[in-house]
């Protein structure tokens, strides 16, 4: 059984065909046969059981899981039987996610600088208590970083051109581009696929 086309990732959707997660074609093909999915064929929208799924032809040139006795075509997206709605799921604090968060520029001047020239300001320094958070952490400008140095926005005649807070994406809207199944992007909206990921 080739072990990296059942690491490959699958798109989850929800009995409502809302996009909400991914997940390993091995951890697919489970959900299929224990009935709690159903494999979606792309191009017609049609649903099957793991039956009728693994009954299909898989093309020469198409990844398949073998095992002895079949050849299973690889679901690229599967819809849950039975749950309806979508997982509360927050993305991690990191500074890629900030970067993303923020838009690459500085919330103190506006300015885009590039991503060696900002840097994370805590809006309460972490000298006086303030937390490595979405709701203390800003991108600023070197400028601007020093401006403010160890004070609060307003102590240094600052003002935020936003409130900093957890963002409202979900990490579904992580997934890098290099990764994703062209399948997939009649499931995913356009900003997903339109965000611009800095390293």
């Amino acid at each position: 059984m080739d072990t990296h086309v059942l690491n490959q990732e699958t798109l989850v959707l929800n009995r409502s065909w809302v996009a909400i997660t991914t997940t390993s074609v091995r951890e697919a093909l489970t959900m299929l046969f224990t009935g709690n999915a159903r494999a979606i064929q792309p191009e017609t929208y049609e649903t099957f059981e793991f039956d009728s799924w693994s009954a299909l032809s898989v093309p020469p040139d198409e990844p398949c899981v073998r095992t002895v006795a079949m050849r299973i075509r690889v679901p690229e997206i599967v819809v849950l039987t039975r749950y309806g709605g979508v997982p509360r799921m927050t993305p991690s604090f990191s500074r890629r996610n900030l970067f993303m968060r923020d838009g690459n520029s500085c919330q103190y001047c506006g300015k885009r600088p590039g991503t060696k020239e900002l840097t994370i300001d805590h809006v309460l320094p972490r000298s006086r208590g303030g937390l490595s958070s979405w709701t203390n952490c800003v991108l600023a400008c070197v400028a601007c970083n020093r401006r403010k140095a160890n004070r609060l926005p307003e102590e240094a005649s600052m003002r935020l051109r936003q409130e900093p807070r957890c963002p409202a994406w979900t990490p579904i809207m992580e997934v890098p581009v290099m990764r994703v199944r062209q399948s997939w992007k009649k499931f995913v909206s356009d900003r997903y696929w339109n965000v611009t990921l800095e390293a």
